[in-house]
C-alpha cells in the first residue's frame, strides 16, 4: 500500500502534517509506503531526523490555497501538491491521497483526476458525529448544494458501505433528516427521496429529526450537502461553545475550581468522544480511488488518524464495495427480485 499525501494542505502545512503522517506510519503495516508531496525542503525540515526508508518526497513547488477557485486552481496548476498526488493515484502508483488543504479543490480534482464509480451521478462527502449509543455517519456535508432524490439515494448506499467498513455494522440503519418523521413531510426532495429509500432494499428506517442524530436513532444520516454542512459546522461549534462556557462557569469560585479538578477525567473523556480530531479525516465517497479530506486546522494527532482511516479504506477496498452495492440497488430498484441488496445496507 502507497498513501499519496499532500503535504502542503492546512494551514499549518509541512510542519503538521509530516510528523502526524509519519506518526501514523510507525502504527501502519511494515509493507505500508508514504509520499509526500509538497515542497522538498519544507518537507525535510518537517521531518524532526532522518526520513524512515517507506517514506519518498515527491517536489512540487506550487500549492493550492484556501482562496482559490478549486476547479481553476486543479487545471492551471499542475505543479501543485495536490495536482501531482492526484496524478499519481490516477495512474496507479499510490492507492490514495490525503489532503488537508481546500476542501472544494480536492472534491474538483478527485473529480477531474480519478473520475466517479460507475452508476455514481454525484460524490458525496461523509463524517462520524457521536451518538448516546456509538457513532453515525452523516452524508452528504457539503460536496453537493443542490440535490434531487436519485443523488440522495446514492449517498444512502454509500454511507452504509462506509458505515459497515469502519464501525463494523452489518446493516447499517439509514435515516434520511427532515422536518419530521411522517412521510409527507418536508419539501419536494425529501418527500420524493423517501419514497425512493423505502422501495431500495436497503435498510431505512424512515426520516430523522435534527435531535434524534446524536441519540443514534440511525447508523447513517442522508442529506444534501448544503444542509449537511450546516450541521457539521455547527455540531463543531458547539464544542468551541460548550467550552468556553465550562471554563467561564469554573473561574466564579474556588468551589467550582474543585469540582472541576476532580470531574477532569470525565470531561477528557467527553471531549475525546466528540473531538472531530478523533477521526482525523472525511471519505470523499463515490470516487474511483480512496479519497480523505482533512480539517484545514488539523493537529498532528487529526492528520496521524487521518492517514490511519486512508489505510483502512484502502485495505477494505471501499469503491469496490460502494460499485457492488449500487449496482444491486439499480438491479433492486429497476424490479429484479433477484439482485436485492444483501449486503452491508
Amino acid at each position: 500500500m502507497r498513501l499519496a499525501v499532500d503535504a502542503m494542505g492546512g494551514d499549518r502545512g509541512p510542519r503538521v502534517v509530516v510528523p502526524g503522517t509519519l506518526r501514523a506510519l510507525a502504527k501502519l503495516p511494515a509493507d505500508t509506503q508514504i509520499a509526500f508531496f509538497g515542497q522538498e525542503e519544507r518537507i525535510l525540515a518537517a521531518c524532526r531526523g532522518d526520513l524512515p526508508a517507506r517514506v519518498t518526497i515527491e517536489h512540487a513547488p506550487d500549492e493550492v490555497s484556501m482562496h482559490e477557485s478549486p476547479a481553476t486552481a486543479v487545471r492551471r496548476k499542475p505543479d501543485s501538491s495536490l495536482a501531482r498526488a492526484l496524478r499519481q493515484v490516477k495512474e496507479g502508483q499510490a492507492d490514495a491521497i490525503l489532503s488537508a488543504g481546500s476542501t472544494g479543490a480536492v472534491v474538483a480534482g478527485g473529480l477531474l483526476a480519478l473520475g466517479r464509480i460507475g452508476r455514481v451521478q454525484r460524490p458525496a462527502i461523509a463524517t462520524l458525529f457521536p451518538t448516546d449509543r456509538s457513532r453515525c455517519v452523516v452524508v452528504d456535508v457539503g460536496a453537493n448544494s443542490d440535490c434531487k432524490p436519485s443523488h440522495l439515494l446514492q449517498f444512502a448506499a454509500m454511507g452504509a458501505v462506509y458505515a459497515h467498513i469502519h464501525l463494523g455494522l452489518p446493516r447499517p440503519r439509514i435515516g434520511l433528516l427532515n422536518i419530521g418523521e411522517e412521510e409527507s413531510k418536508g419539501n419536494e426532495l425529501a418527500v420524493s427521496t423517501h419514497a425512493l429509500l423505502r422501495d431500495s432494499g436497503l435498510n431505512f428506517v424512515g426520516n430523522v429529526e435534527g435531535r434524534d442524530v446524536l441519540a443514534g436513532r440511525t447508523d447513517v444520516v442522508v442529506c444534501d450537502g448544503f444542509v449537511g454542512n450546516i450541521v457539521l459546522k455547527f455540531g463543531e461549534s458547539m464544542l468551541r461553545f460548550l467550552t468556553r462556557q465550562v471554563r467561564s462557569e469554573v473561574r466564579r469560585s474556588w468551589r467550582a475550581r474543585i469540582g472541576a479538578l476532580l470531574m477532569r477525567p470525565a470531561f477528557l473523556e467527553l471531549r475525546r468522544r466528540i473531538d472531530y480530531e478523533e477521526e482525523g479525516g472525511a471519505p470523499l465517497l463515490g470516487i474511483n480511488k480512496v479519497v480523505i479530506i482533512a480539517h484545514g486546522s488539523s493537529s498532528e494527532r487529526a492528520i496521524e488518524n487521518a492517514v490511519q482511516l486512508a489505510a483502512k479504506l484502502v485495505a477494505n477496498d471501499l469503491p469496490r464495495q460502494t460499485s457492488e452495492l449500487l449496482q444491486e440497488i439499480g438491479a433492486h430498484v429497476s424490479g429484479d427480485p433477484e439482485k436485492s441488496p444483501s449486503g452491508p445496507a
